[in-house]
Parts: structure tokens; C-alpha cells; sequence
């Protein structure tokens, strides 16, 4: 089988298998990636550990922090206790917690997680209206600030050197 094809196989098995866990399988969270097909993952009691991608994923999916895999133990592991069975991805999450197997404590964490940055974090302000006006506030921080303001002594210069030139 080509690359080309199996990774299409792949794909396909990733986003269109909808999943249950059986016994011995749990979902968990992908915390961190560990490099080398690596990923540290906690699971709904807090507890983490190491988790290995298996051969036919790798270079063909790809998961990040934040993610939730469902994965089986593996005896030989020491540090890696388990392997990826699955990658579950919006539409089969939903199906779990249709079919009511979705771990209530990832629900708790969701409602308990804020996308904002906490408020002692920012810095203090006096008039949020204010803030809305000033578009310096909102200015890209990760460009270089380049001014071009031409100062009268340039533009004089350059008026002098227009001047001595010799009309043709």
C-alpha cells in the first residue's frame, strides 16, 4: 500500500469511526507532548503518564495539548503505561456522551476552565471605554514599532541638494 493510500485510510478510520471504550480502555487528556511519539496524558482523576502513538498514526495524525485520546494499558511499559487506541474528535465525543460512557469529571473541568486571562494577571485600568477608543492599546506587540517622521533639517537638506543640481 502507498503512503498516499494509507494515510487516506488512516484519515478516514480517524474521523469516521465513532468508538466506544471497553473495559479496559479509558479516555483521557492529552497534557503535553514528550517527543518521539510520546504524549503525557491525565486522566479524569488527575493521575498522568506517558501514552505511545502507534506506528499507523504517526506522520499521518496529529494531536495537541488539549486533545482527548482513548488509549489501552500495555504491560511491558514502565514509564509509558499505555498506548493510543483512538483520537476523539468533536463528533465522537458527542456520541460518548450520548451513549453517557464520557467521564463526568472532563465536563467539570470544561465549565471550570476560563479562556480569558485571569483578571490579577492583567494589568490595572481605569476606564474600559476608554481602552476601546485608543487603537495603540491594540497594537502588534511582535512587530518593531518603525517611525517615519521626517524632521525639517532632512527635508531642507534634501530641497539644498535639489537645488544645486544643473537643469538639462
Amino acid at each position: 500500500m502507498s503512503k498516499a493510500t494509507k494515510r487516506k485510510h488512516v484519515t478516514k478510520e480517524v474521523l469516521e469511526e465513532y468508538v466506544l471504550p471497553q473495559k479496559d480502555q479509558q479516555i483521557v487528556k492529552v497534557v503535553a507532548g514528550r517527543g518521539n511519539n510520546l504524549h503525557e496524558v491525565e486522566t479524569p482523576h488527575g493521575e498522568q503518564f506517558l501514552v505511545s502513538m502507534p506506528t499507523k498514526f504517526r506522520k499521518n495524525v496529529w494531536i495537541k495539548r488539549g486533545d482527548f485520546v482513548l488509549i489501552e494499558p500495555i504491560e511491558e511499559g514502565d514509564k509509558v503505561k499505555a498506548e493510543i487506541q483512538a483520537i476523539l474528535f468533536k463528533d465522537q465525543i458527542k456520541y460518548i456522551k450520548d451513549e453517557r460512557l464520557w467521564p463526568p469529571e472532563f465536563d467539570e473541568q470544561e465549565k471550570n476552565k476560563d479562556d480569558f486571562i485571569p483578571s490579577e494577571l492583567l494589568p490595572p485600568s481605569d476606564d474600559d471605554s476608554e481602552n476601546e477608543l485608543n487603537p495603540e492599546i491594540t497594537v502588534n506587540l511582535n512587530r518593531m514599532n518603525l517611525n517615519h517622521e521626517d524632521s525639517e533639517e532632512e527635508t531642507t537638506e534634501e530641497e539644498d541638494e535639489e537645488e544645486d543640481l544643473p537643469e538639462s
